[in-house]
Formats: structure tokens, C-alpha cells, sequence
């Protein structure tokens, strides 16, 4: 009798990377239905996998666990095969400790010889790459056209790529994080957040780790929140890290209304992901939330200043709307602006409710 198929995934350490991982976890899942999955995550996103099902277990690691360690460890798993989707020599060094027979991953300078399978990028894509303070200035002066990129070029087809080796499907699938019943009822009772029908809940996610290029200015977001107050009766849950707690709160001071409710560094990664699926649209900078939001079925409207939809925006979500303005320096992919933040200021409030109206008017149950 052969081996059953034992395949460890090495995920992804950030949030919103985590979250575009998942379409190629559903894919492998399909092509493989017998074969037992095993993800190895850092444990700071352990909740994130907590019960999805396309994983068998999760395994874990925090930041001063050493390769040798986490190897010696998968080594007892007897893996056939992995996959890791970072982009990293560490991913790859421990897959190769590990002793396990396969092992794909993307090709690059350093780590190929340490995987048995190194993928090119799928056909056309093309990586992120940081601008210079000089060549957006040269950029602004010319007045140049924005850059795009290709469609093969965003994040979740680099992933879906990967799993092509283990014979699944590359075809794109819409990211999906399942969220218990058991987790929504806990979030609510925690938070006082309410069924509502007639003032629905929304959400507003201001902050953003990466820097503060990615973040909208807060005046817009309250410009923002109090006009859809108005139009629809809403309230409003503000997210956000223990970091953006003030930030949340000026918001909060700044809408019209008692029922802001500020979660800012209160909540957990469960019952993040439980609160966003309670919210009928989320206004949100690109972040992990966004995603995360995306992936439970809440629709989303993301002004995109200094990134780029086509790397990284949410990932084949019909209920998801993106608003930029077009600028010659867009995108820098810098976490802090050089020149004037213009990408994210021309971004009126204007424009994203009317996104957001547009997007919750075709998903409001008749």
C-alpha cells in the first residue's frame, strides 16, 4: 500500500498575506481530498486557521523559535511533500532539515538549491519595487502615466502558482476564512454589538502597520462615516491595533452620533474576524482587515494611495470597491510619503461614499 500524501504548508507570517493564501489552501484541498494538510504558521495567527476546512492541523512557531528547532520538529511529522509560500531562505531552510522529499517554492537568489521544485513566477507577473525620493519627483515633473500591473502580477496568483505542483488548480477563487457561530455570539455579547436591521453596523479600519503612506486622512474618514450616518441609519465599529487606540478614538469623538463603538487594541484575532463579519461594509485602508473582511463575506471600499490594487487589493470579491486618484508617483510602494501624500488627500470623502453606497445598496436584503 503507498503512503498517504502528508503535505505541510509554511504560511505566511503577515495577516492580509495570510488571508490571500487561502484561495490556493481551498485549491489544494480540492485536488487533494484525501491527503492530510498541515499548515505551520507563526503564533500570532494561529486563530486565524482555527477550525477552516481546508487544513487538518496547525502547527505553530513564535519569533525566537530557531529553524533547527521548528526543523527537528517537522522532521517527526514525516511530510512527503511542502510548500512554502514566503519568499524567504528561512521558509526554505526548514523545509530542507526537515528532510522532506519535496519541496516547492518560488525561485530566487540563495534558496533554490535548498528546494527540490523552484517555480519561476507565473507567466508575466511582475514584483513590487520600491521608488526612490528622486524618480517620484522625476515622475510628478514629467507627469507621467501611473504604473499597472499585470493581473498574473497580484499576490494570491503567486500562491495559487505554487499549489500547480501538487497537481491543484491555478483558476482564481475567492479567499474564505469560516467563522463559528460560537465566535459571532461571543463578539457580540463581549462588545454589545446587536442584530440592528434598521441601523446596521459598519465598519471603519483607519490605521495601517506598514506606514502612514497607506492611511487615509482621518478628516476624510469621519467626513466619510457621518455622511453615511445620515443616508442610512448606521452605526459604527472603528478597528484597529492597540497602536491606532487614539487615532480610533478621534474618529469616534469626530461622528455624530453615541453609537461609535471603538475596538481599537481590543479585540483578539478571533473576534476581529468574528466582528467583521457582523459588519454590512467596512470602510478600510490596504491592510489586513481588508482582507480578512473580504474573506467572511463583508464588503469592502479601500481608497489605494501608495500600493497597488493589482498586487494587493482584495482578491475576486464581487461586494468590493476600490477608489484611487491617479497620480505619476502611484505607486511607490513607500511607508512614508516624500513628497506631498497627494495619491491619498485627492481621495475625496465624496468618492468613497459613493462607493460605499453603490456597494451596499446592491447587497441590502430587499
Amino acid at each position: 500500500m503507498s503512503q498517504p500524501e502528508n503535505i505541510l504548508v509554511r504560511g505566511v507570517n503577515w495577516l492580509g498575506d495570510a488571508v490571500m493564501t487561502t484561495p490556493a489552501l481551498q485549491r489544494l484541498r480540492e485536488a487533494k481530498p484525501s491527503a492530510r494538510i498541515t499548515l505551520l504558521t507563526t503564533d500570532k495567527l494561529a486563530d486565524l486557521w482555527e477550525g477552516q476546512p481546508y487544513l487538518d492541523e496547525v502547527m505553530t512557531f513564535n519569533k525566537d523559535e530557531g529553524v533547527a528547532g521548528i526543523s527537528r520538529r517537522l522532521r517527526k511529522k514525516k511530510f512527503t511533500a511542502s510548500i512554502a509560500f514566503p519568499n524567504s531562505i528561512r521558509s526554505a531552510m526548514e523545509m530542507w532539515l526537515a528532510r522532506i522529499p519535496q519541496r516547492v517554492g518560488l525561485k530566487s537568489s540563495g534558496r533554490s538549491l535548498l528546494l527540490s521544485q523552484a517555480m519561476d513566477l507565473p507567466a508575466g507577473a511582475q514584483m513590487m519595487r520600491k521608488r526612490s525620493d528622486d524618480e517620484i519627483k522625476r515622475l510628478i515633473e514629467d507627469n507621467a502615466k501611473p504604473e499597472v500591473f499585470p493581473t498574473s502580477s497580484h499576490q494570491a496568483h503567486h500562491y495559487l502558482h505554487l499549489v500547480t505542483a501538487l497537481g491543484a488548480s491555478a483558476k482564481p477563487i475567492a479567499p474564505r476564512i469560516v467563522v463559528s457561530d460560537w465566535a459571532m455570539d461571543s463578539v457580540r455579547g463581549r462588545f454589545g454589538i446587536d442584530a440592528g436591521e434598521d441601523h446596521p453596523w459598519f465598519g471603519l479600519n483607519p490605521g495601517a502597520e506598514y506606514g502612514p503612506a497607506k492611511r487615509w486622512p482621518a478628516e476624510n474618514f469621519i467626513e466619510a462615516a457621518n455622511d453615511l450616518q445620515r443616508r442610512t441609519g448606521c452605526r459604527w465599529l472603528i478597528f484597529g491595533a492597540k497602536a491606532d487606540h487614539e487615532l480610533a478614538a478621534a474618529i469616534a469623538r469626530g461622528i455624530q452620533t453615541t453609537s461609535a463603538v471603538n475596538l481599537a487594541g481590543k479585540t483578539t484575532l478571533r473576534e476581529l474576524v468574528a466582528a467583521l463579519k457582523l459588519c454590512r461594509l467596512l470602510i478600510s485602508n490596504d491592510t489586513g482587515p481588508t482582507h480578512l473582511a473580504a474573506a467572511v463575506g463583508a464588503p469592502v471600499v479601500v481608497p489605494y494611495g501608495s500600493t497597488s490594487p493589482e498586487l494587493t487589493g482584495p482578491f475576486f470579491c464581487a461586494n468590493s470597491k476600490i477608489v484611487r486618484f491617479q497620480t505619476p508617483c502611484a505607486p511607490c510602494f513607500l511607508p512614508t510619503c516624500p513628497v506631498d501624500f497627494r495619491c491619498m488627500k485627492k481621495i475625496s470623502a465624496d468618492m468613497v461614499v459613493e462607493a460605499a453606497m453603490e456597494i451596499y445598496n446592491a447587497t441590502k436584503k430587499p
